[in-house]
């Protein structure tokens, strides 16, 4: 994923300004999928708007500028949401912490996993909570994010599955 991709598919929802985008990146948005500043948002803006991806549609006051997506953009957003994820560097934390999990006691090992399954249960309720605010929206403004917090929470319960799996193996072998 890249930060124009997540523009344009913010722009595409609604218009906004660049405060606004850096608003949404400090939410769920940041939190869950892609962490952005406005350092790297407000001059991304500017190339997208030079690669005729998105179009100023108003100035407001200290030059405060609303963005739209135009068509050229919402093609660019239809063709990488359509292709493929590419299957480059993969760097996961997460799954690298769990390849050397292994390496340590299982006492200490147990810890790492009631953290894992007690932090995925606290966040799978979050996000239980951001479902139950528009449970059947799912596409335009009403519905931005549904989707992506269904998924999110789906994964943080497999997650959570796992860890009291791994869990209850560990202790067993104790």
């Amino acid at each position: 994923m890249s930060l124009p991709h997540a523009l344009l598919g913010l722009l595409a929802v609604q218009p906004r300004s660049g405060y606004e985008l850096t608003k949404v990146f400090e939410q769920d948005l940041g939190r869950y999928a892609w962490q952005a500043g406005h350092t790297s948002i407000y001059p991304e803006l500017n190339r997208m708007a030079e690669k005729g991806l998105v179009e100023v549609t108003s100035e407001g006051a200290r030059g405060s500028r609303t963005y739209a997506v135009t068509d050229e953009g919402r093609a660019e957003l239809r063709t990488w949401l359509l292709s493929p994820p590419s299957q480059g560097k993969v760097r996961n934390e997460q799954v690298l912490r769990m390849f050397m999990l292994s390496a340590l006691e299982p006492a200490d090992a147990l810890v790492v996993l009631r953290r894992i399954e007690e932090t995925t249960d606290r966040t799978a309720a979050e996000l239980r909570r951001v479902r139950e605010a528009e449970p059947d929206a799912l596409t335009g403004p009403e519905g931005f994010g549904q989707l992506a917090a269904e998924y999110g929470l789906r994964q943080y319960e497999a997650v959570r599955d796992w860890a009291a799996w791994a869990i209850e193996r560990l202790e067993r072998e104790a």
